[in-house]
């Protein structure tokens, strides 16, 4: 490969996506910079301006520029942090969040209409090609250097929050998915047997970012498999891998005979995910439940062998 074919792919790339005219349709009235730190500040519950620049290798200066704007439009609020006072937490305001989401759906709906235009049987292809450039380019991180433990105190309450606000920004479902993940999280928390039930953090520098959980199923000898969730930022770095294997190891020490979850068909990735850990499909049905029509799936793992 020489520098001339990664230009000419560069070339062809931003006239794909309209990159050199995103700026003054896709996000306006923000630059593509803007809405990124937009994007970031939506995406994570606890950021400061050196998160920021560390995330995106911004300039203190031109950071500082942008959060100034946000002020002055009222998008974001700065207060000291709860960790460390000398640093000031960066959360956005309802009218932040807004601005925010309006961004993602023209994001989203550009991507859609792109691919419109790809063959349903080339999809799984372009996404392993783009997830192959960014695992040689991005510098990936090792599963190595993922942290699963159980949550400190409020981590509960960050469960409920990540999962209602990632699958509204990802997937557009409404409250309704939030109150089901609050009910789970709190019948866990009142009333669960750490022998048999229990709840995992991933923490990658130093900051969760996913969750999951087993409990008791209602069939006799199965545990359930329930609220994974890995964060856009961490994805690639083999957290969801950490997170399943870690429910199947503690799983099969407690003595379960089976392994059951329930998910829909539109989390390609999770459902990818599951398949390689050994997760069989055994029913789909139809239903509309958080503000979409959906196909729910149960997928099951057998832990031990007949004889087992």
């Amino acid at each position: 490969m020489t520098v001339q074919d990664v230009r000419a792919f560069n070339r062809f790339y931003t006239g794909v996506i309209g990159a050199l005219d995103y700026e003054r349709h896709l996000y306006a009235p923000y630059t593509l910079t803007e809405a990124r730190v937009l994007y970031e500040l939506a995406h994570a519950p606890y950021l400061d301006a050196a998160d920021l620049r560390g995330g995106l290798g911004l300039d203190a200066g031109y950071l500082s520029r942008i959060l100034n704007r946000f002020e002055e439009d009222r998008l974001i609020r700065r207060e000291p942090s709860r960790d460390d006072p000398r640093r000031r937490r960066i959360t956005l305001t309802a009218r932040g969040r807004e601005t925010a989401a309006l961004l993602d759906e023209r994001a989203r709906e550009s991507v859609r209409v792109l691919l419109d235009g790809v063959a349903p049987a080339d999809r799984d292809r372009l996404t392993e090609a783009m997830r192959t450039i960014r695992e040689i380019l991005g510098g990936r991180k090792q599963a190595a250097d993922v942290v699963v433990r159980e949550p400190r105190a409020g981590e509960l309450g960050w469960i409920v929050q990540r999962n209602g606000a990632l699958y509204a920004a990802e997937f557009g479902w409404n409250t309704e998915y939030e109150g089901l993940v609050a009910r789970i999280v709190a019948d866990y928390a009142q009333d669960h047997d750490p022998r048999l039930e229990r709840v995992w953090i991933a923490e990658l520098a130093g900051r969760p970012v996913g969750c999951v959980m087993c409990v008791r199923d209602d069939t006799p000898g199965a545990a359930r498999l329930r609220l994974l969730l890995v964060e856009p930022e961490a994805r690639g770095h083999g957290v969801g891998d950490r997170l399943v294997r870690t429910v199947i190891d503690f799983a099969r020490g407690a003595g379960y005979r089976d392994l059951v979850l329930w998910t829909n068909d539109v989390l390609g990735s999770a459902r990818r995910l599951y398949r390689r850990h050994g997760f069989a499909l055994v029913a789909e049905r139809p239903h509309h439940s958080f503000g979409k029509d959906l196909v729910g799936q149960d997928w099951r793992l057998a832990l031990r062998g007949p004889g087992g």
